[in-house]
């Protein structure tokens, strides 16, 4: 991905909470209108994942297929899941 994939946390993101089952938190993310996003791609790696940062988001797609769902992830989850990948914790072999 572009640069450093940390997100810097310059734009904050606003995440609502609202009762899940149970009466437990949930975190609700907003609709994101990704229409306009500036959508990158790695230059390294299998596969065809792109990133855009929109509103204080992460969201990820499916390169290949543009026009399905996308993932949208809060800084700190962003953050998280590179600190993850960098320790191989998603490594499939």
């Amino acid at each position: 991905m572009a640069g450093d994939a940390f997100f810097d946390g310059t734009a904050r993101a606003t995440v609502l909470t609202q009762r899940g089952p149970f009466g437990t938190a949930v975190e609700v993310k907003p609709h994101l209108d990704l229409s306009r996003a500036e959508w990158m791609s790695s230059s390294q790696g299998i596969g065809d994942v792109q990133i855009a940062f929109v509103d204080g988001f992460i969201a990820m797609r499916d390169g290949r297929s543009p026009e399905g769902p996308s993932l949208i992830f809060t800084p700190a989850e962003w953050n998280a899941f590179v600190l993850g990948a960098r320790d191989g914790e998603f490594d499939l072999t």
